[in-house]
């Protein structure tokens, strides 16, 4: 078992150390940069053609093969929106301080070029499956796309079969079981308290309890197909965002004199001022990328941006323009990150829980991951702390709903269709597992899954910015412009064909 953490944390050290923050920070800036910083340039744009069409063209399906924009969109978002959101945001700050938030900011601004640049590509490779439903992801567009280049097709399929290996197997841990192990945790320390748990196995009746019902639960959603998932996602989704974001600006209104020093903290800590002011360099400059390193990779752990899952939810639409998906793209790092982070991080900061003159918070005793139970109660009582509590478990289980369908399109490409079903039935057994388990090991283990994902993904995107350029450009000189030039809609000449012809009859 020593041996076991050893190797994991040396490997952990290489994906989320100095190389994988570089290579993660420098794709986002290369997309930012090759766009014309898209993202901030056509903002209005993009607003429009995503949170503009929710209810509206954002709705209407116009392929049968196909989910509509929205129901994708709420699909990604039942993967993206999970435990980092909320106690993923506290353990930032807990071990980088306020200014881990700003750098949640930073990963969140050049994340949306990454979602956007996974989304095109994601899109512009897809293609029909034996069953006739749309296939995408990161490992179509690097096999095509870097395998399309010369003396790279080996090294291609290398890097997109280890992506798919390692996404199958982040989808039972961080995707499966350590979030349905949150849920137990939490749901029995504080509901379950003083219930006579009573053993089975060596295990806690109440844990086997839960793990059947979430089993069961997840059962229904998972084995009904993506069809089911997407709706249960679409109805999910907003609601579960809503009520959300409504507590949490409950609990910063009536703490906002707290605010506007929440605010000054974020900043005055982003580099670490309070090893400096000690005067040890040294500790300055450690503290400095501790900061930044929790704050970006607590923001990507939340987003996703860079680990080229989301693209195989995206890969659904109905949409044709690989652009107008990438759309969508921004407007889910926006909706996480920006919104949803933000305003988790600013419960924390207002209620108290941390010293905003030093950045470090009052009580250590306090578990990093309970800061944000503990700022609602400290205002609404016990029913602030239930709030959370459920509110992470509907966070949790829907990331558990989502990565089902990630892993099983990764497997699908390594083994075949008939593979991918046998996947989602072992998947649904583990959540059973998930419940009983002990899941420090296993978060460490699929966290640096998670990193050795994103590596192969965004050289994939790196390699492939000349096409992204000019599919950017397709799309603005079209779409905002109003010029008159041949979309760019597909790598496959079929499907190119077909797409162009239904954009022509106003079906797109």
């Amino acid at each position: 078992m020593d041996t076991i953490i050893r190797v994991n944390d040396a490997v952990n050290g290489f994906a989320w150390g100095t190389f994988g923050l570089a290579l993660l920070l420098g794709t986002g800036l290369v997309c930012t940069i090759v766009t014309g910083c898209f993202q901030i340039r056509y903002i209005k744009h993009w607003f429009k053609k995503t949170f503009g069409i929710m209810y509206r063209e954002g709705r209407i399906i116009n392929d049968a093969g196909a989910l509509s924009q929205f129901r994708t969109f709420c699909t990604a978002l039942c993967a993206t929106l999970g435990t980092g959101n909320i106690a993923g945001v506290s353990t930032a700050i807990c071990v980088g301080g306020p200014g881990a938030v700003f750098w949640m900011w930073i990963a969140a601004f050049f994340g949306m070029m990454i979602k956007y640049a996974e989304n095109v590509l994601g899109l512009y490779f897809r293609r029909r499956n034996a069953d006739g439903a749309w296939s995408g992801g990161s490992m179509y567009y690097i096999q095509d796309g870097l395998g399309s280049i010369k003396n790279c097709k080996l090294i291609a399929k290398v890097l997109s079969v280890m992506f798919c290996l390692f996404t199958m197997l982040a989808s039972f841990g961080i995707g499966n079981m350590c979030q349905i192990n949150k849920i137990t945790v939490n749901c029995e320390e504080t509901f379950l308290k003083d219930v006579d748990k009573g053993m089975l196995f060596g295990i806690s009746r109440v844990n086997w309890t839960i793990g059947i019902v979430l089993m069961v639960l997840g059962a229904i959603i998972i084995l009904g197909g993506f069809r089911r998932l997407a709706a249960v996602s679409e109805k999910l989704i907003p609601f579960m965002c809503g009520v959300y974001v409504i507590g949490c600006l409950l609990v910063i209104i009536l703490n906002i004199t707290s605010l506007p020093a929440a605010f000054l903290s974020i900043f005055r800590f982003a580099f670490g001022p309070a090893a400096i002011k000690g005067g040890i360099a040294g500790s300055a400059v450690k503290l400095a990328f501790n900061t930044i390193k929790n704050g970006c990779k607590r923001g990507i752990f939340s987003n996703e941006a860079g680990l080229g899952s989301s693209v195989m939810a995206h890969s659904n639409s109905c949409a044709r323009e690989p652009v107008k998906q990438g759309l969508w793209g921004i407007a889910e790092v926006f909706v996480d990150t920006v919104v949803i982070c933000t305003i988790t991080a600013l419960v924390v900061l207002t209620s108290g829980a941390v010293d905003l003159n030093t950045g470090l918070v009052r009580d250590a005793s306090v578990p990093d991951d309970t800061l944000v139970a503990k700022a609602f109660g400290s205002v609404l009582g016990c029913p602030g702390e239930w709030f959370i509590v459920i509110a992470i478990a509907l966070f949790a289980f829907t990331t558990v709903i989502g990565w089902s369908y990630y892993g099983a399109k990764t497997t699908e490409y390594l083994f075949g269709i008939t593979a991918a079903k046998i996947y989602r039935v072992i998947f649904v057994l583990l959540i059973v597992f998930g419940a009983i388990m002990e899941d420090n090991l296993a978060w460490d283990i699929s966290d640096t899954l998670n990193g050795l994902m994103m590596i192969p993904n965004l050289i994939g995107i790196l390699v492939q910015t000349p096409l992204l350029i000019k599919l950017t450009k397709n799309y603005v000189d079209r779409r905002i412009k109003g010029k008159d030039t041949e979309p760019m809609l597909s790598y496959d000449r079929d499907i190119q064909r077909d797409a162009i012809r239904a954009i022509r009859k106003g079906a797109d």
